[in-house]
C-alpha cells in the first residue's frame, strides 16, 4: 500500500520524498540545521525546492557543511569560486546573503542567543499544527511576517515573509502536513 503524503510530496524524486518523510514539519532544534536550512530557503527564491534538493549535497561541500565561522570570513577569491561552482546556484546576491548571514549568526550567538532559542520563542517553544484544507497552505502568515522583519533587522538576508514561512515549515515550527498525510501530528 503506498503511504498518503502531502499533494505536494507525491513526485518521483526519492529525495524529494525523503525530505518530505524524515524533515518537512518535523522539529529541529540543531543549529547547524538550523543555519543550513536558512539559506538554502533564501538560495531557493525564485527557484523551485528539488532544485535546491538537487543541489543540497553540493551545497554542504561547498560552504564547509554550513560553519558559520567559516562562512562569516570568506574573501573575494571564496566568493568567485562559488560562484564558479555549477553544484550550487550562482547568484551573487544569495552568495552574499549566505556570508552576511553567517555573520548575523555569530552577532546573534555573542548576544547570548542560540538560533534555536531565538527561533523557537517566536512560537513558544513548541510547533504550531495547522489544519488548512490540502492544497490551502497560504505563502506567509502575520507570524512569519513578524519574524521575517525581526531577523531582517538583526541583518539576515533573503528572509521575506515567504521565505520565512517555508523555513518555519522545513524546521517544524509549523506542522502544515495535509490532514490525510501520513506524518500529520508524527514526531
Amino acid at each position: 500500500m503506498i503511504p498518503t503524503r502531502c499533494s505536494w510530496a507525491n513526485m518521483a524524486n526519492p529525495l524529494y520524498l525523503d525530505y518530505h518523510d524524515h524533515e518537512w514539519g518535523v522539529e529541529c532544534h540543531d543549529e547547524n540545521r538550523l543555519f543550513e536550512m536558512l539559506n538554502l530557503e533564501g538560495a531557493q527564491a525564485g527557484l523551485s525546492w528539488e532544485t535546491i534538493l538537487n543541489k543540497r549535497a553540493n551545497y554542504r561541500a561547498a560552504f564547509d557543511r554550513w560553519d558559520a565561522e567559516k562562512i562569516a570570513r570568506y574573501d573575494a577569491a571564496k566568493v568567485a569560486e562559488l560562484l564558479a561552482n555549477s553544484g550550487i546556484v550562482r547568484n551573487r546576491l544569495k552568495v552574499a546573503a549566505a556570508i552576511t548571514n553567517a555573520q548575523a549568526y555569530l552577532r546573534l550567538r555573542d548576544d547570548g542567543l542560540t538560533l534555536d532559542q531565538y527561533l523557537w520563542a517566536f512560537v513558544d517553544g513548541a510547533p504550531i499544527v495547522n489544519h488548512w484544507p490540502s492544497g490551502a497552505r497560504p505563502a506567509k502568515t502575520e507570524l512569519s511576517d513578524r519574524l521575517a522583519k525581526d531577523l531582517a533587522r538583526r541583518g539576515f538576508k533573503f528572509v521575506g515573509s515567504t521565505i520565512v514561512y517555508a523555513y518555519m515549515q522545513a524546521i517544524g515550527m509549523v506542522d502544515d502536513h495535509d490532514l490525510s498525510c501520513m506524518r500529520r501530528g508524527a514526531p
